[in-house]
């Protein structure tokens, strides 16, 4: 089996999907392995913009079999909806999701939203879809599985126990009623309705992958740097981002991972609170939005963007284990006459080339060198070779500065505009 994980190497938001859904024309498999749907994946369907929250990127590929696997937390509600509006378009993915997946229940998204109203000022930024509450439960043990929604004693057992204490935290912290359990096994009934023919065991189906040689692409979800261990904690998401926790997530052996690609932007943005060394403000930071498009596919939220930032995108693509990397949204640098890459930090006055945890990181400060920009169009590009020289020369400087090679370029949304540097 040859196992290629799509991970991110920055905040999230670096092209992930584009390049999954380019990837899959070669793939027998795509498997989401962790996250859920507090972020989104942009693909090109017909010229235009398809925003996936749920479902994995091999959606419009129909020899693709698509897996919502074991480390997913899955919005049933949301991929129902995603399902719907790809079948108006004529899309009818193949899809298995796995019975070990965590569900996001209903009062998981309202203790999102509460606490992060709750929060105020020092809100952590979350998409307030519940995964801190969902993925908080599954390692209290008191969440609930897929599987539960196909036995209906366990469901309500499970239920029971679980609104015990969900009573407890939202009547203490936010003075609330708890969900109705009739309510809630209602709700589940309908969702074990909904997905009735899609569910498997998805280790099996792996396993039977294995044998059969397939080709597997394994889909991450936001970046390293809002991994809960390698991240800017405590300003990161809820379940590993890593291509180290994709076999674990996938249900597939660790040295079936053969390759991993760490996807990162020309440039840096960010979704969310938490520290950004690099981020513009003002007029140079509209400017960079603007061309870039870069409000949240979740969201809908400008994001927080700045230069290209070394230090951290080494760290993350360090923390991938990464190959090679994938340098998406080249052509957005097209009409700058320079071009600021931050190689250094300065933290209380001294040089660090490391990334820091907080408390440290919140204190550091870029460290900038110039390159001269080509001020012209690239988005034709399909070879390195058609890039402007000194847009060759900024790539390089990238492959210097983080220390492995730049397998992949994109110059555009269009599936084409990606394309393989070697």
């Amino acid at each position: 089996m040859s196992v290629h994980a799509i991970v991110g190497a920055q905040w999230g938001d670096e092209g992930k999907g584009k390049l999954t859904d380019h990837l899959a024309l070669q793939a027998d498999l795509v498997v989401r392995f962790q996250g859920g749907c507090n972020a989104g994946h942009t693909i090109m369907l017909d010229g235009e913009p398809l925003a996936l929250h749920m479902l994995p990127c091999g959606v419009l590929h129909p020899h693709v079999h698509n897996v919502l696997a074991s480390g997913v937390a899955l919005d049933v509600d949301q991929l129902m909806r995603e399902l719907a509006d790809l079948s108006a378009l004529g899309v009818h993915p193949r899809l298995t999701v796995s019975k070990r997946a965590q569900l996001v229940m209903p009062y998981h998204r309202r203790r999102d939203v509460l606490e992060e109203q709750r929060l105020g000022a020092a809100a952590f930024g979350s998409t307030r879809v519940g995964m801190a509450p969902c993925l908080g439960d599954k390692h209290l043990k008191i969440g609930l599985t897929v599987a539960h929604l196909f036995d209906s004693g366990a469901l309500r057992e499970r239920l029971e126990h679980a609104l015990d204490i969900q009573r407890v935290l939202l009547g203490g912290l936010y003075a609330e009623q708890a969900d109705a359990l009739e309510e809630l096994v209602r709700l589940a009934e309908g969702w074990a309705e909904s997905l009735d023919g899609l569910v498997d065991d998805t280790e099996a189906l792996m396993a039977r992958a294995q044998a059969n040689g397939k080709r597997v692409l394994l889909e991450g979800q936001l970046g390293a740097l809002r991994d809960p261990d390698q991240g800017i904690y405590p300003y990161v998401t809820s379940s590993s981002t890593l291509a180290g926790y994709a076999c674990v997530g996938a249900g597939i052996a660790a040295r079936d991972l053969r390759r991993v690609t760490a996807v990162t932007k020309a440039y840096s943005s960010a979704v969310g609170a938490g520290p950004f060394a690099c981020e513009l403000a003002g007029q140079a930071a509209e400017r960079l939005r603007a061309r870039g498009n870069e409000y949240g596919a979740t969201t809908g939220r400008p994001r927080r963007v700045g230069y290209f930032d070394a230090v951290a995108t080494r760290h993350g693509a360090r923390a991938q284990g990464a190959d090679e990397l994938a340098l998406t949204l080249l052509d957005v640098l097209d009409d700058l006459e320079e071009i600021p890459l931050c190689v250094g930090y300065s933290i209380d006055g001294e040089a660090r080339d490391d990334f820091p945890p907080m408390p440290e990181l919140a204190r550091a400060r870029p460290r900038y060198e110039t390159m001269r920009g080509w001020r012209a169009p690239t988005r034709g590009a399909r070879r390195l070779e058609d890039l402007p020289a000194p847009a060759r020369a900024y790539v390089e400087r990238v492959e210097e500065l983080v220390g492995i090679p730049v397998g992949w370029l994109s110059v555009g949304r269009e599936r084409e505009a990606t394309f393989a540097t070697r």
